[in-house]
């Protein structure tokens, strides 16, 4: 039997919780809004999406345990907008993901590949 091999990444909660976040297709468009603008209050927000209030703070609620998103409250209003430091952490685990795991694939490709051919 052959011994397991390590995983290429460690399990880390913190990279689980926004995976989670951004599975999500209604997050996805909320975070996407928000990376392309600075500060967006909840009503605004809401109103680009066809849902309740409610509903859109629910997933905003997701995004910011997630520490995809910060919100900063001025007078009456909760404003909120992407975290780039997190947004980009979360590119480099993919980048680091992706380093380790296409060699290996590629690997599986050309072993296949030659004993098709034998």
């Amino acid at each position: 039997m052959r011994p397991k091999r390590p995983e290429p990444l460690a399990h880390e909660p913190r990279v689980d919780a926004q995976l989670r976040a951004v599975a999500d297709p209604t997050r996805r468009a909320i975070l996407s809004r928000l990376v392309n603008t600075t500060e967006v209050p909840a009503g605004d927000l809401a109103d680009g999406f066809r849902m309740t209030r409610p509903a859109v703070s629910r997933h905003l609620r997701v995004l910011l345990e997630a520490d995809l998103v910060a919100v900063r409250t001025v007078a009456q209003s909760r404003l909120y907008s992407a975290n780039p430091t997190k947004i980009q952490e979360l590119r480099d685990w993919f980048d680091n993901y992706w380093d380790a795991a296409l060699p290996r694939l590629k690997s599986v490709i050309e072993k296949t590949h030659n004993k098709d051919e034998s």
